[in-house]
């Protein structure tokens, strides 16, 4: 229910705070005093598409926001109530944007969108056109307690997920097949070599050596000769520098560290001589060798072109491409399972839809004769109503086809209300419709009817009055209206004035007494000539 409604810097209000009641709300006017100024007002709230051209001439933005009851919502719209209460904000700059605000946090249009069910609803002539929307006239079909919508929603998307991904398989066959030969092919002559990381850097390493053999060998000789064999052999030398210094250890031992240096030293000398030595000797040149090494890199070296920088990028691609064999590999299986499962979807899916088509034959039945007993007080007691199922593509929703038929005369065959209803006719039928959905459906929303009586009057627009005063029963209803009938049976009223004000015209909207009711009342029934049989008459109405 929505408790209080402000608006700012709207079309032609400055600022209104209007605060609403339970049950039946009426709001009244002279016809251009901006009535339906509130209705949209109230639509932005609910999500409707927000434009700069609503901004007060010389205001930079326009501000709506409400405070509704907060109704029980789902989880997944991440909204949490405050105290009981939901307060909607929005904002409308002058650069066409707007934001939008849930309990002072921001959210998206879409979201209010969202949040809009569980709020309210907003009828008028835009939603008479809607109504010939086959969506529509499902929509209100199924608030007559069909059941079993969310299984089917979940069944239908299974199984389009399930024919997608089969027909997806099934068209990529052939470049699957093709690919798999190539693939084959790559791993086979990466397999042929086994090559391992780090292998090319260890086999330039030994090619560089079986290539300088001689050379390597020759060095090493020589640097064995200079240090060990040779007359000026360098461990001779330091053999007899070690015995003068020991001499001189004798007499004066402060060189005793020195001696010890170059002790050490000359066993140094000694096991790098040995090792010079010992390396020369293993040296052998192997041209057989080599010639293996060169064409071990040469394969690598091809590898690496085709498959990767360095060999661990083959490996890489080696493993990349085995993967891809064993998916082509068992794509076939795949593809087996997934038509198993498609074809038990499918059997589930038409046997829940057949369940679903019978509810719905249940409801088309009790929504029939409920629309048709709305329709007889409203002057169209000939006409006969009609919910037409047939079958029609399998979706989300089930597979039938909805189409709402009305017969204006008894004899006539039931067609499209959009063929053979008067704009009157179908206002009245909208009213039906919302009288028998919201009766069907979960109470203490906010309805909105915007001129729900266009094209009627007298008796007429008191039937009208009655189904709105009933439908106030377990909503909140608010009602713009310009019959006095209709507004006789309201709980609460307000009139929507405009007036001006240092050359500005600015609208307002006052709550009514009583007294203010019956002058109100009587200027609808008369116009401006407030007679006291007029004034009597509409305090009649009001009493009655």
């Amino acid at each position: 229910m929505l408790h209080e409604l402000v608006v700012e810097n709207y079309a032609v209000v400055e600022r209104i705070r209007v605060r609403f009641h339970a049950g039946f709300n009426l709001l009244t006017g002279e016809t251009g005093s901006g009535k339906s100024i509130v209705v949209g007002a109230l639509g932005l709230l609910l999500g409707a598409r927000a434009s700069a051209d609503v901004i007060r001439v010389g205001a930079d933005r326009a501000r709506v926001s409400g405070i509704f009851d907060a109704p029980e919502l789902p989880e997944s719209l991440g909204i949490d109530s405050e105290d009981g209460e939901l307060i909607l904000e929005r904002e409308i700059l002058a650069n066409g944007k707007s934001r939008a605000f849930v309990n002072g946090r921001p959210v998206t249009a879409a979201l209010l969108r969202e949040l809009a069910p569980y709020l309210g609803d907003i009828h008028g002539q835009h939603d008479q056109q809607a109504l010939f929307a086959e969506t529509t006239q499902r929509e209100l079909l199924d608030s007559f307690g069909v059941t079993g919508l969310d299984e089917i929603g979940q069944l239908y998307q299974s199984w389009r997920h399930g024919q997608k991904e089969l027909a997806e398989l099934q068209k990529e066959e052939q470049e699957r097949l093709r690919l798999s030969d190539l693939w084959s092919f790559q791993k086979r002559e990466i397999d042929e070599f086994l090559p391992k990381t780090g292998e090319d850097t260890t086999l330039e390493q030994e090619k560089r050596l079986l290539a300088n053999v001689t050379k390597l060998s020759q060095a090493a000789e020589d640097a064995y000769s200079a240090l060990y064999e040779s007359p000026e052999a360098a461990i001779t030398a330091l053999h007899a520098a070690v015995k003068r210094v020991e001499e001189l250890c004798r007499i004066d031992d402060s060189v005793k560290d020195t001696l010890q240096s170059m002790r050490e030293a000359e066993i140094a000398l000694n096991d790098s001589a040995y090792a010079l030595r010992d390396y020369a000797g293993r040296l052998e040149a192997d041209p057989g060798r080599l010639e293996e090494v060169e064409s071990r890199l040469a394969a690598l070296d091809k590898l690496k072109r085709k498959y990767g920088p360095t060999l661990e990028d083959v490996l890489k691609y080696r493993d990349q491409v085995a993967e891809s064999l064993g998916r082509a590999e068992t794509a076939e299986d795949r593809a087996k399972e997934l038509r198993q499962s498609v074809e038990k979807l499918a059997a589930a899916y038409e046997k829940t839809a057949r369940i679903l088509h019978d509810h719905r034959r249940t409801a088309a039945k009790k929504m029939e004769k409920q629309v048709t007993a709305e329709l007889k007080p409203l002057a169209m007691e000939r006409t006969a109503f009609q919910v037409s199922l047939t079958p029609g593509e399998p979706s989300a929703t089930g597979s039938d086809r909805i189409e709402f038929l009305v017969s204006p005369n008894a004899g006539e065959e039931p067609r499209s209300m959009a063929k053979v209803l008067s704009g009157g006719e179908l206002s009245r039928l909208a009213l039906a419709l919302k009288c028998v959905a919201t009766s069907s459906a979960e109470g203490n929303r906010t309805l909105v009817f915007d001129e729900v009586d266009a094209g009627i009057g007298g008796a007429v627009a008191e039937a009208v009055g009655k189904r709105l005063k009933r439908v106030a029963g377990a909503n909140q209803v608010l009602c713009v209206t310009h019959l006095a009938q209709i507004a006789a049976f309201g709980d609460h009223q307000y009139v929507v004035e405009k007036t001006e004000i240092k050359g500005r015209t600015i609208a307002e909207i006052h709550e009514l007494s009583r007294e203010q009711r019956i002058r109100e009342l009587g200027r609808m029934l008369a116009g401006d000539r407030l007679t006291p049989e007029v004034l009597k008459h509409a305090e009649q109405l009001i009493s009655s």
